[in-house]
């Protein structure tokens, strides 16, 4: 069974949102997602500065099984990128909620979080895929 913190929002992509006391959103992908693809070998960041609507592509992650791009959960603009990922890209695998997050957004809006799955309804698609 995959890890599902339940303070985090999903999108059925498997990215995860957090947000921010400061306001910003933290992005990175599920326990799920890095275990589907295996050994993390390389991330695709996006731009700073960037500015995506939710849903669009915003980077990929390569697995030594597969490449697979990676979603905007929400809107926003690109204002930070996890640079350490580039050097060792294992650390999603390691610590998908933590250390190995992928970018921070600051969204066009706060409130599309609310359109986002809560744990229990990923769970559901996490199941569904199973």
């Amino acid at each position: 069974m995959s890890d599902i913190p339940a303070e985090l929002k999903y999108a059925p992509t498997h990215e995860w949102a957090r947000l921010e006391e400061d306001g910003t959103v933290t992005v990175g992908i599920s326990d799920h997602a890095q275990r589907a693809l295996g050994d993390v070998v390389y991330i695709e960041a996006p731009e700073l500065g960037l500015t995506v609507g939710a849903q669009e592509e915003t980077g990929v992650v390569e697995s030594v099984k597969a490449a697979s791009d990676i979603y905007a959960p929400v809107g926003g603009t690109v204002c930070e990128v996890n640079d350490a990922l580039t050097d060792a890209p294992e650390t999603v695998n390691q610590d998908p909620y933590g250390d190995g997050w992928f970018f921070k957004l600051t969204p066009t809006d706060a409130t599309d979080l609310d359109e986002l799955l809560d744990a229990e309804g990923y769970a559901e698609v996490c199941d569904s895929e199973d």
